[in-house]
């Protein structure tokens, strides 16, 4: 059963419930006791039952009524805290934002970008999800996501983007591959080799541009989609010495530290270039997404990362 009762009205009915007597409780309230008295009967009628009994000495507070008095306060002390965060999620302050990251940003990148958000909206609920690139704008477009942070990501109708750092593309690769022994790896130097990437289809201007390179460089590169998506599964196949993985800079430094069996290694003439970007739907004029916005902006000066090599 619904019923219609303002906050109001269980204000009047606490103050009659703590003074047990209603001239005192219309003084309180600063309104007349006949006027306080219909309020009364008013909520009575809409909670169906008596909350009081009335003689012409005194006021007590029926079982229906003694219920009240335990449970109003609990229901506006939740009311207000629901106000109050709907003022805060409004004003950007609180509230819970979505924020998909591409996985290879998860090394150097989200983390720090995680934790100045943590620092400058500690009231704002980060509900990030690891999502590759290619499905950011779409999600970003039918209000499954509020925030994107994507890979070299394609435009997309109602979603705007911004670089948020620019970086080359490194070589990660084992110990023990021949090519390990030198500080920088000429692109054309990987003609022979086979490159391990995630599919076109998880970010196809990442995978495109890499391809435009070699061909730039004077061959066509022996690709090896890796279908398997878990990051942590690639690293263990790159390990095995036979091929050569392509990863932002950012990426290829902290994989490469996770363990002893793999390094990385700058990948020059030319430079593939990297660039992760933040994405939103240009709909959502929300402060919250305009706060997170402007605190990875400043992420990005703070740490140098649009100042990058490739241009």
């Amino acid at each position: 059963m619904s019923i219609d009762i303002s906050p109001r009205l269980l204000r009047y009915f606490l103050a009659v419930a703590e003074e047990l007597h209603f001239g005192r409780a219309a003084a309180r309230l600063y309104i007349s006791q006949p006027s306080l008295s219909h309020q009364i009967r008013r909520l009575e009628q809409a909670l169906q039952t008596p909350l009081f009994v009335r003689s012409s000495r005194q006021v007590h507070l029926t079982s229906a009524g003694r219920t009240l008095l335990k449970e109003a306060p609990v229901a506006l002390t939740a009311l207000e805290q629901a106000l109050e965060q709907t003022r805060l999620a409004g004003s950007g302050s609180a509230g819970t934002l979505r924020l998909g990251y591409t996985p290879v940003s998860s090394f150097g990148t989200f983390t720090v970008l995680l934790a100045a958000l943590q620092e400058e909206h500690p009231d704002l609920t980060i509900d990030a999800r690891e999502i590759f690139s290619a499905e950011i704008p779409e999600r970003l477009s039918t209000g499954r996501l509020d925030v994107g942070l994507a890979l070299a990501p394609q435009p997309f109708d109602g979603v705007g983007d911004e670089v948020l750092r620019r970086e080359a593309v490194s070589a990660l690769l084992s110990t023990r591959h021949r090519l390990a022994v030198a500080p920088k790896i000429p692109l054309a130097q990987l003609r022979d080799e086979t490159l391990l990437l995630f599919p076109r289809r998880l970010a196809p201007a990442y995978y495109d541009g890499i391809v435009a390179a070699c061909q730039e460089a004077g061959f066509s590169p022996d690709i090896r989609a890796f279908e398997d998506p878990p990051v942590n599964a690639m690293l263990a196949r790159l390990s095995g010495g036979r091929e050569v993985g392509l990863a932002p800079a950012s990426f290829a430094e902290h994989a490469a530290n996770l363990g002893s069996s793999l390094t990385v290694r700058d990948v020059v003439d030319p430079q593939i270039a990297a660039d992760l970007s933040m994405m939103w739907p240009t709909t959502d004029h929300s402060p919250a997404v305009a706060g997170v916005l402007a605190t990875a902006r400043r992420c990005a000066e703070r740490h140098g990362w649009l100042r990058g090599p490739v241009a």
